[in-house]
Order: structure tokens, then C-alpha cells, then sequence
């Protein structure tokens, strides 16, 4: 994906609860997507409801609220089912990446993760999101 206009850049929302997870994931996508940054499952969802992003990485373990409990809600709604969630997660056990998939998630990056690995996924997932949309049109 070329390197977009500032305001023409895709959304992902970034939900992690360790600040040194979001800084990672800040750095590897920063340049070619706008950013915005969620420490919990709640705040999530409040800024899903406010900015409507493209994408979310979303983190698993969390204190107030798992990741699973928001994807589930996110995908309840009506208007956010469709924004593509990939879980990106210290927990790498087949049980745990089936659940994931199973409540609506698109992927699952276990940690720690893979620059490249990470970077590929999102630009995929965008990459269908962009077909999705362009089908509606037609």
C-alpha cells in the first residue's frame, strides 16, 4: 500500500493494556497508517463508536474486559460487525486462536510478534475490507 495523504490513510485502532506493546505497534505501523490507542477493552469500544476504524489489533489479556468480550460485542453491532479484528496475543495455544476466530475475528498474531508478519496481515485485511467496499458500490 503506497504511502497515503494524511486524512486518506486507513484507521486502525490499536488495543493493548502495556504501554510497551502499543509503542511496538506504533512504530511498525505509524507510516503508513493513522493510529489511534485504546489500554482497555472499554475505551475501546468508546472510540470504536467515535472514530470507526478500518481495522483493530486487538489484544487478548487485558484487566477490565477480555479481548474476546469485545470482540464479541463489537460483532453483536449491527454497525461495527464488518471492521475486521485481528487478535494479537501472548496466548498461541490452537484452543485459544480457534475462540478467537469462532467470536468473528478475521486473524491472530501470537506474540512476540513478526514486523513483517504483522504488517502483511493488516495490509491484507484492509486490502478486502477496500474489495468489500468496492462490491457495495457495484
Amino acid at each position: 500500500m503506497e504511502k497515503n495523504i494524511l486524512h486518506n490513510r486507513p484507521l486502525v485502532l490499536v488495543v493493548d493494556d502495556e504501554p510497551a506493546n502499543l509503542r511496538v505497534l506504533n512504530q511498525l505501523l505509524n507510516d503508513t497508517y493513522k493510529l489511534v490507542f485504546a489500554k482497555s477493552g472499554q475505551e475501546a469500544i468508546r472510540l470504536v463508536e467515535k472514530e470507526r476504524p478500518n481495522l483493530i489489533l486487538l489484544d487478548v489479556m487485558m484487566p477490565d474486559m477480555t479481548g474476546y468480550e469485545v470482540c464479541e460485542q463489537l460483532k453483536k453491532n449491527i454497525k461495527f460487525k464488518s471492521i475486521p479484528i485481528i487478535f494479537v496475543t501472548a496466548l498461541s495455544d490452537p484452543i485459544d486462536e480457534a475462540k478467537g476466530l469462532n467470536l468473528g475475528a478475521v486473524d491472530y498474531i501470537s506474540k512476540p510478534i513478526s514486523p513483517a508478519v504483522v504488517k502483511a496481515r493488516v495490509k491484507t485485511h484492509l486490502s478486502l475490507v477496500d474489495l468489500r467496499n468496492l462490491k457495495k458500490v457495484d
